[in-house]
């Protein structure tokens, strides 16, 4: 292993984060972001009804297991897309991948509401219903890792968390849309007409907010990590590939995702299984069930946003122990509330959930970036994000909605919480540093203001607190001066 170089840090090095440029790259990223999870919050609260529409020769409680499997299944396709975005995103930069990624995803939710149903096409319907959530699948692979990337390289280090929150706050108003959208038609075309040709307006509207969201991401500037590293010669000779990401930094890639398991899991517990769960399990009506979660969703966006500037604050990590530990407590009676009768008990057992989730959702988008390294960080985190996410998130809902079948066991979904909510601890506690507040690793530090300057200078060591870690690999670790 190659000897490390001397560290030296000057005034120069340090970048001054532009306010303007800052907020253009958070709203463009955040739209995209939100064009995606329109689409998921489309396909999600429409479980019902693409069941009965591509999969009629099953019965009602397997007809939702396949709508998810369906689901499910294009996550196969997220860990191929996130290496193969990934790697691009590192060697051409996370700009114009991010646009490639939001091209893909439109014209695929576009072509879902162009399929004929089972009773028209017979099987090719659910075949091509398949296919084009695998381009979904390959698209997304590489868009929402890259977002994270995008916003965290852009943002000051002492407001990474609350800026990155945003992000967030892009998935939540994308599935607001989609699911809000999908209870209006619902309310005003009733059931049978949603089932006839209802069900097609939503996935015709994503193309157009796919090119509104296109127009913000083609104005946006690269990220001043990559340009840095872009200036950097010594750099250019270890151009991200996936033999690298896997050999030289495999202890971070474990790491991601351990804290994948148990983020996605509950994102899709709560946005994804849960207004199945209402209706299906519990027997609420498909516009109530549809409704409760939305407004859950709205008044969850202030929440982000809270526990976004507290992990700026106090540490992201605390937060996040905090949340786990929470969850764990009360799963089981946020469930009882939620199966209970009483209509304004339910929405608060929905609403404990939705709470919980806020936490994840201010502080990871933050977090995740920072467990890598520059010249690998979107490659390594599409990778890891992806492949956790297929495995552990995507097929919560799959899972979940078997064991109930299997068992009659309404429960089941608080005890798989529990479950994986434990793996999180662990996790956190013994494998993830805290970064709030710090530079990300690989990159020279950030600053909202010139005054902040002084301050960095004071204690260099600190500044470049990741050149203390035991490197991976001998490339990219050390920094003398961008200028030098």
């Amino acid at each position: 292993m190659g000897e490390k170089k001397s560290k030296r840090l000057k005034r120069e090095d340090i970048t001054v984060v532009d306010k303007q440029i800052a907020k253009q790259s958070i709203l463009g990223t955040s739209l995209g972001n939100a064009m995606e999870w329109f689409d998921f919050g489309i396909y999600s609260y429409l479980a019902v009804t693409i069941g009965k529409v591509f999969f009629p020769e099953v019965d009602s409680s397997a007809q939702v297991i396949y709508a998810f499997a369906t689901f499910a299944v294009a996550f196969i396709a997220r860990p191929l897309g996130g290496i193969f975005f990934g790697i691009m995103g590192d060697r051409l930069g996370r700009k114009k991948v991010l646009a490639l990624t939001l091209i893909m995803m439109a014209i695929a939710t576009l072509a879902i509401g162009l399929i004929p149903g089972y009773s028209t096409i017979g099987i090719a319907a659910p075949i091509l219903l398949l296919a084009a959530r695998l381009v979904q699948g390959f698209s997304t692979g590489g868009e929402y890792a890259g977002a994270m990337t995008f916003i965290a390289e852009s943002t000051p280090d002492k407001k990474r968390s609350v800026m990155s929150s945003v992000l967030e706050v892009g998935t939540l108003a994308g599935y607001i849309a989609g699911s809000g959208l999908v209870t209006l038609l619902t309310f005003i075309l009733g059931s049978e007409t949603m089932l006839d040709w209802g069900w097609r307006i939503p996935f015709f509207i994503a193309a157009p907010l796919g090119l509104i969201g296109l127009y913000f991401r083609s104005h946006l500037e690269e990220t001043p990590a990559f340009q840095a590293m872009e200036e950097k010669k010594e750099e250019k000779k270890n151009r991200s590939s996936f033999k690298e990401i896997i050999v030289n930094h495999w202890r971070s890639l474990l790491i991601c995702v351990g804290v994948v398991l148990f983020y996605n899991t509950i994102v899709y517990m709560v946005l994804t299984y849960m207004p199945s769960y209402l209706s299906e399990q519990l027997g609420y009506g498909e516009t109530k069930g549809l409704l409760l979660i939305l407004i859950v969703m709205v008044i969850m966006i202030p929440f982000v946003l809270g526990m976004g500037y507290l992990g700026d604050r106090i540490g992201r990590n605390k937060i996040l122990i905090g949340a786990l530990i929470l969850t764990i407590v009360l799963s089981v009676p946020a469930f009882m509330l939620a199966g209970n009768e009483n209509g304004y008990n339910a929405f608060f057992g929905v609403l404990i959930l939705g709470c919980l989730l806020t936490a994840f959702q201010g502080t990871l988008p933050a977090t995740l970036p920072s467990l890598f390294f520059t010249n690998v960080r979107y490659g390594s985190l599409a990778l890891t994000y992806n492949l956790s996410t297929s495995i552990f998130g995507g097929t919560t809902p799959l899972i979940v909605a078997w064991l109930v079948k299997e068992t009659s066991n309404n429960m089941i979904p608080a005890y798989y919480l529990m479950a994986v909510c434990m793996i999180g601890i662990v996790v956190v506690v013994f494998f993830v540093k805290e970064t709030a507040g710090r530079s990300l690793r690989g990159s020279l530090p950030a600053v909202e203001d010139p005054s902040e300057i002084k301050e960095v200078l004071k204690d260099p060591e600190e500044a470049l607190w990741w050149e203390k870690e035991e490197p991976e690999d001998d490339q990219a670790l050390t920094v003398e001066s961008k200028h030098t």
